[in-house]
């Protein structure tokens, strides 16, 4: 792992013609996470893909250390260190567990592999018992520590976790949380958009607020927690 921060400079994203992500500038250091809250719409899901490499910005940076990102394709940053989470489960459903695995870890040597699959399968033991079942078959939860997994697998230095709780009960939240902390102890920078304040601030040291594209708020996730007026004028109606 590089230790290594990811950095945001001035990124401005479009869909179509109109702009979605604003000048966004926002640092995600390594071995913590760093939470981006805001209302639906306000472009946290485009801002991911930007930096995923998914959608080419309009303008400003990514950055991994002094090492510029922009230009580099999706597969390009993955091997650089950046995994992407995207919202909605995005498995391969007619593949099971372990094929799911082995399309995520591809492009890594078969020693790289087998070590990431390991390392994967010691976070989730669960996935061991639904092996070889179709990813269709699985519940949202272990669907959810499937695409986990095929990120994690690489063993990145960056982590973008989009809606990691999204359509899944309370106890699977529980179940995933100390996931994503263990991976920040271990010096993982991990960014996590999170649909209940609560979760995301709980986990984060630091805490931004994105809304109409625009950064509102930056600082720590402890200062964040005593502004709930903040909180709710940035329509996150599930604060706790």
């Amino acid at each position: 792992m590089s230790g290594e921060a990811l950095a945001l400079r001035n990124l401005t994203v479009a869909r179509g013609t109109r702009e979605v992500v604003r000048g966004v500038t926002l640092d995600i250091p390594p071995g913590e996470v760093t939470t981006l809250l805001g209302p639906n719409g306000a472009g946290k899901s485009s801002l991911v893909l930007a930096v995923g490499g998914v959608l080419r910005p309009r303008a400003g940076q990514v950055l991994l250390g002094e090492r510029d990102l922009t230009p580099l394709p999706p597969e390009k940053r993955r091997q650089a260190g950046v995994a992407v989470v995207p919202e909605g489960r995005r498995l391969l459903p007619d593949l099971t567990v372990a094929e799911n695995l082995q399309v995520a870890t591809y492009a890594m040597s078969r020693t790289q592999a087998a070590s990431g699959v390991e390392y994967v399968l010691s976070l989730f033991p669960e996935l061991k018992e639904r092996w070889t079942v179709q990813g269709r078959y699985l519940s949202g939860g272990q669907q959810q520590m499937v695409v986990l997994a095929q990120a994690i697998a690489s063993r990145p230095s960056i982590l973008l976790v989009d809606e990691l709780s999204l359509g899944l009960a309370p106890v699977v939240v529980k179940r995933l949380v100390p996931v994503l902390a263990g991976l920040a102890e271990s010096g993982v920078g991990v960014l996590l958009i999170e649909q209940f304040a609560h979760v995301a601030l709980g986990l984060a040291r630091s805490a931004y607020i994105l809304e109409g594209g625009s950064i509102r708020y930056h600082g720590t996730a402890s200062e964040l927690r005593e502004k709930p007026d903040l909180l709710k004028s940035a329509y996150l109606l599930r604060t706790g």
